[in-house]
Order: C-alpha cells, then sequence, then structure tokens
C-alpha cells in the first residue's frame, strides 16, 4: 500500500472523510465478491483497512492465526450467507382508528390508554411472527445469528436483524421459505428485506 496514502499518521485523518471511506469499503467489498463467487472458492474476508508494513509481518500473522482459519474455512465451505431484516410497515404504523371526542375526563384517559395498548400489541404481533421467520429459517441454515445491535436514540430499530449461513445447494430452498414467512410478517405488520447471497462475514470465527 502507498506509504503516503496509508503509512502512520496518514491513515487516522483519511478516517474523517466518509465519502472516500465509503469508496474504499465499496472496492474492498468488490474484491471479496469477486473471488467467493468463483467456483470451488472459499473466502474468509478479512476487515477493512488489514494492513501489514510487510510481507513477512503479513505471513507471520496469517501463520498465527492458522487454527481459527482452518476452522473458519472448514465452518463456511460450500455456502453462502444471507441477510433479513424485518421493520414495522409504514401501513401499520400510520393505521389508526379516527379519534372520537371523549365525552369525559375519564373517557379521555380510557381512549388514550387503549390507544397505547393498540399499538403495544400490534407491535409485538409483528415482532412475534418476525421471531418466528427466524427460527424457521434457522432450521434451513448451517448456522444463524441475529445481529441485534446497540439502540440508537431516535432511531427506529427493527424487529429482527439476522443472517443465516445456508448451503449453496439449498439456496432455492431458503429463498422460497424466506417469501413465505415475508408474506406471514406482513400479514401481521412488518415489511421483510432479504439480501443475498454475500460473502459469510458473519461466520468466519467460529466461536462466537
Amino acid at each position: 500500500m502507498p506509504l503516503d496514502q496509508y503509512g502512520p499518521g496518514k491513515l487516522d485523518s483519511m478516517l474523517g472523510d466518509l465519502d472516500r471511506v465509503g469508496d474504499i469499503a465499496l472496492a474492498h467489498e468488490e474484491v471479496v465478491e469477486h473471488f467467493a463467487q468463483r467456483q470451488g472458492a472459499i473466502v474468509v474476508p478479512m476487515k477493512l483497512f488489514t494492513m501489514f508494513s510487510s510481507v513477512e509481518r503479513a505471513v507471520k500473522d496469517i501463520t498465527s492465526k492458522r487454527p481459527s482459519i482452518d476452522a473458519a474455512i472448514e465452518k463456511i465451505a460450500g455456502a453462502e450467507e444471507w441477510g433479513i431484516r424485518v421493520v414495522r410497515a409504514v401501513a401499520a404504523e400510520r393505521d389508526t382508528k379516527a379519534p372520537v371526542a371523549p365525552r369525559s375526563g375519564a373517557a379521555f384517559l380510557a381512549s388514550k390508554k387503549q390507544a397505547r395498548d393498540d399499538v403495544k400489541n400490534a407491535k409485538l404481533v409483528a415482532a412475534t411472527a418476525a421471531t418466528r421467520a427466524f427460527e424457521r429459517l434457522a432450521l434451513l441454515s448451517r448456522d444463524a445469528r441475529r445481529r441485534d445491535a446497540a439502540a440508537t436514540p431516535g432511531a427506529t430499530q427493527p424487529l429482527l436483524d439476522a443472517a443465516f449461513l445456508v448451503r449453496s445447494g439449498d439456496r432455492e430452498k431458503f429463498t422460497e421459505a424466506a417469501r413465505v414467512e415475508a408474506a406471514a410478517c406482513a400479514g401481521a405488520g412488518g415489511h421483510m428485506i432479504i439480501t443475498g447471497p454475500w460473502p459469510a462475514y458473519n461466520f468466519i470465527h467460529p466461536n462466537e
């Protein structure tokens, strides 16, 4: 790598340029996907900006990690990653009954409580459908992991964000089952997004 761009002190300042980092991340992903699409290839992707100052240091690092790399290769061989994300459907969020003028203060409080309960119950129904989808799709996968990130203040958290390690030969069976679960989630007020196949980023650390 050119040290005038990635050398000591240079990389830290560059990380503040999100547009540039985004371009590099896309290029990194394109390289990983290029090799992952090759027949018979098993790709264990390294994190972005994994760099070594010499070939010797790279060889030493890989040699020290060889047991974990071998374990990862054994786990992801012949498989691909699929992502499932379920959020509350926009229509469900907006589907509220027309307000009725309360006849008294007590009726007003009761109507407010009923509205809160309706929203809570609707979210519970959608969340239950998302959990059921995860459990059913996990049965068709070699491994499955929920990616429950820390809540961001002010952000709407997904009902489900999960990754599935699917045997390449089971792709059609998995995607068909995912479409069935997507319909079930839609009926429960959720919206499912299915992505893949991807290199197995979420499954290269067997002990996690």
